[in-house]
């Protein structure tokens, strides 16, 4: 792999500034689902019998560049103390003197979590100030964070400018070997299936996957932006707007590749993003006013359980579904 890994860093004493993906569903402020948690343990631990100083940092939903306690990071450094069986220190800024002064009292095998890095614009907008003051705190990087690496944020790209080397951490290294492997040589049928809130965010996988897949499955909120482009009524649903007509152009590009792109023929809806109202399955594809498509319908798990069965090759991105809430996972 043409990327630095854990084996080609010398770490012992220095800060090791890891980007991990700890956006984990919280309820009431405690931790759901920790698999995301989970799935960092091997490069914590690696880096950790090295004698790093491990500082990480992730972020937590959408709190609009602003402090919000909603999203504090800090049930996340309990829960992953649980898991390490070890001292979490939390520090309540990622950026500042006290971040600062935190990074450098860490001795070695000692990991420091910082706060929420969406509690700053500098983030979002990979801001160059913001992604000095995040290198400020390292000696090396590793980007362990799969799931927020397609970002162009401060603490993915930017701050990779000012702090060397930067490397890939276990789960980073796992994953792209697995998608270069599935991207380079797939085995046919080749079926993707691609979630999430914005097609906005995944224009460039699906262009990219056009000419390498037999289907696309397509799920989650962007539905409804693919649905506007057909002129289907999706009531109260997620729509981006300024983005229909790229829609309507990814339709027609699969279509002129002989690419079956598979849009559900049916949703969950309910009047309440928040599961706080029973939800229903839709009547077909359109969505009365009032509600919003919230996950796919049964009619459309079993279309795309057809789609997969004879697939030798599957490639999944995104959820297809509010899965953070109970009642729509």
């Amino acid at each position: 792999m043409n990327k630095l890994t854990l084996d080609d860093l010398q770490v012992k004493g220095k800060r090791v500034l890891v980007r991990v993906d700890y956006n984990v569903p919280l309820k009431d402020g405690r931790i759901t689902d920790d698999s995301r948690i989970v799935a960092s343990l091997p490069t914590l631990t690696r880096l950790l019998d090295a004698g790093a100083r491990v500082v990480l940092m992730s972020h937590l939903g959408r709190p609009k560049g602003a402090p919000d306690p909603q999203y504090s990071l800090e049930p996340v450094a309990k829960r992953l103390a649980g898991l390490l069986g070890r001292e979490i220190r939390f520090v309540d800024d990622c950026v500042g003197s006290a971040a600062v002064e935190a990074s450098r009292k860490l001795g070695e095998g000692q990991v420091l979590l910082l706060e929420n890095l969406r509690f700053h614009e500098g983030e979002e907008a990979n801001d160059p100030e913001f992604s000095q003051q995040l290198a400020s705190l390292g000696d090396v990087y590793v980007n362990d964070a799969f799931g927020a690496a397609h970002r162009a944020h401060a603490s993915t790209v930017g701050v990779t400018e000012y702090v060397s080397p930067a490397a890939a951490g276990l789960l980073m290294e796992r994953e792209l070997t697995y998608l270069g492997k599935a991207l380079k040589s797939p085995k046919s049928p080749f079926v993707a299936i691609l979630g999430g809130a914005k097609i906005s965010g995944k224009i460039d996988v699906i262009t990219h996957l056009l000419d390498k897949v037999d289907r696309i499955l397509i799920g989650g909120g962007m539905t409804y932006t693919f649905y506007t482009a057909q002129g289907i009524a999706i009531g109260d649903s997620l729509v981006e707007a300024d983005r229909v007509d790229m829609a309507a152009e990814v339709l027609q590009a699969a279509e002129k590749a002989d690419v079956d792109l598979v849009l559900p023929e049916d949703s969950l809806i309910s009047t309440a993003a928040d599961g706080s109202e029973p939800a229903k399955v839709s009547s077909g594809t359109a969505i009365p006013d009032g509600y919003m498509g919230v996950d796919i319908g049964p009619a459309t798990v079993e279309r795309f359980r057809a789609k997969l069965a004879d697939a030798e090759t599957v490639v999944w991105n995104g959820p297809l579904g509010i899965f953070a809430v109970p009642a729509f996972a």
